[in-house]
């Protein structure tokens, strides 16, 4: 296997780069030079001498200049030889449906399939180069985008045959119809799982029912029927058209200087086809009143989500609506749904609240799983829960309790490389600027309660609801009417068709929209 090696550095990269020349020695200081060494006892005798503001400081990010235009964000770290690198490209699910209609699926099966050989190489050759060279290498795709990652050593006998094998498998991934074939069996085992998680389901519906026929619809993972069509050719074109220079970001974060960096990138994108970006996403459409849908489940636990859709990952609000979010249902045990449902009224063990910031408009949404004979008293308490919300002030001292908690939490997201860079391939996607992570905390500091409650009163709509809920039975009349009346106890705005009678009965609504694929979905 080590003739791969030259092989793939000549009809792969055939570059002569400086990262060679270089000088990848360590040079370690001695430890007596080094006042962070002559501290360290001192410091762990008293707590009380530890800076708070190191623990929050951020890595620099540089933004390099790539000469092929394709934005490069690096982080030098010089702790550990290692290298990770992340391509992400504006080609995830949500793009399937651009290369055939109803195709969905694509982007996942592609990402499933792309170490499973080239021409050149076996599934079992490019696993052994991965492998000698200690390297990880995965692909993955989400509905917003298609990531590679690549974590190797530093030094250039291991990061050159790895990244040369990472770009011989994005440009020339066979996509063999037996690696197909094979992909598609294994998803019966998980369609039978599927069929067995309530929740899942309920997601899954969730989505359906939102989105219509927007692309997020269908889940990433495609349907059983729309994956039976896939074909080498389609998934070639999907990469052809997609997984192109112009329509990715890199990120990088190890022991590089900023110039190996750059000349790295370079190298990345210059051995891809160019190509170009992907066209704008369309927006889904809005809906107005409330839409229940009923799954029928045996099962002694009803499943319940509520949401509705909300803005857009570039929206200014996003910092103000993630504490809001928080606060009513994602900060645990103290949130306000935790309270309402769990501690007052034992509904439920847990109730949580999300929301998603996406390149379309993304979604808000809480759910919780309760007893069948306390169901629909959990979904008038819950949904209360929400216009008391939407309606009240927000809390002075909450709000300053659920902001250092944010921050305390927030090193998380650069604790080790893997996670700085991902925090890079997420920065470089959705166009942050590069003090993204170190102007964090004084962007969190400058939010005020009025700043909360705006952005709280703009996005969440108590008026504006789907509900998927998962049970043996549902009255949906005698729910739609406690949501109502919820609205009008409140004095909340009304939604502009007329309540709901209660005699003679509305006719029974089908629970399937019609445009929603017959097929059930794929492998979770």
């Amino acid at each position: 296997m080590l003739q791969v090696y030259p092989i793939l550095l000549i009809c792969v990269l055939s570059l002569s780069t400086a990262i060679h020349a270089e000088n990848y020695l360590d040079h370690q200081p001695d430890q007596n030079d080094n006042p962070s060494q002559l501290q360290s006892i001192p410091l762990l005798q008293s707590l009380k001498n530890i800076n708070p503001q190191r623990e929050f400081q951020a890595p620099y990010i540089h933004d390099l200049n790539n000469r092929y235009k394709v934005r490069t964000l690096f982080v030098e770290t010089q702790d550990l030889p290692m290298v990770d690198i992340q391509l992400t490209f504006n080609a995830g699910s949500a793009r399937d449906q651009e290369i055939a209609k109803g195709l969905y699926g694509l982007s996942n099966m592609a990402a499933k399939l792309m170490r499973e050989g080239t021409d050149k190489y076996s599934a079992n050759q490019v696993a052994a180069v991965f492998d000698q060279t200690g390297a990880q290498f995965s692909v993955q795709a989400y509905r917003d985008m298609f990531v590679i990652r690549l974590r190797t050593l530093s030094d250039p006998k291991k990061l050159e045959p790895a990244l040369a094998m990472m770009m011989e498998v994005i440009k020339n991934a066979s996509f063999k119809p037996s690696s197909i074939n094979l992909a598609l069996s294994n998803t019966q085992v998980g369609q039978k799982q599927l069929q067995e998680n309530p929740s899942r389901l309920m997601d899954i519906r969730f989505y359906r029912t939102l989105y219509g026929q927007h692309p997020y619809a269908e889940p990433v993972t495609g349907t059983q029927g729309s994956t039976k069509k896939i074909n080498a050719e389609l998934l070639k074109k999907f990469r052809d058209q997609f997984l192109v220079a112009q329509n990715m970001n890199i990120a990088i974060t190890g022991k590089l200087s900023p110039k190996q960096a750059l000349e790295l990138s370079e190298r990345i994108a210059g051995n891809l086809p160019q190509g170009q970006k992907a066209a704008a996403l369309p927006t889904p459409e809005i809906k107005s009143g409330f839409e229940v849908v009923h799954l029928p489940y045996n099962s002694s636990q009803a499943h319940v989500i509520f949401g509705h859709l909300g803005p857009t990952r570039f929206t200014t609000d996003k910092l103000a609506l993630e504490i809001a979010n928080r606060i009513f249902g994602g900060g645990g045990f103290n949130s306000v749904l935790m309270q309402e449902l769990r501690v007052k009224r034992g509904f439920t063990y847990g109730a949580y609240s999300s929301i998603s910031f996406t390149q379309s408009p993304g979604v808000f949404s809480f759910k919780y799983a309760t007893r069948q004979d306390q169901l629909l008293d959990s979904i008038q308490v819950a949904h209360r829960a929400f216009i008391n919300f939407v309606s009240q002030p927000i809390d002075g001292q909450r709000l300053e309790e659920t902001k250092a908690g944010m921050l305390r939490a927030f090193p998380n997201v650069y604790s080790s490389n893997a996670t700085i860079n991902a925090q890079l391939g997420n920065m470089g996607f959705y166009s942050e600027q590069s003090n993204y992570l170190s102007g964090y905390s004084e962007r969190l500091a400058q939010i005020t309660a009025t700043d909360v409650q705006n952005a709280i009163r703009k996005h969440f709509h108590p008026d504006r609801l789907t509900l998927i809920i998962v049970s043996k039975e549902l009255d949906k009349t005698a729910l739609e009417m406690r949501l109502e009346q919820n609205l009008i106890d409140a004095n909340f705005y009304l939604p502009t068709r007329p309540l709901p009678s209660a005699s003679p009965q509305r006719p029974v609504e089908a629970d399937v929209p019609v445009t929603t694929p017959a097929d059930k979905p794929a492998s979770i």
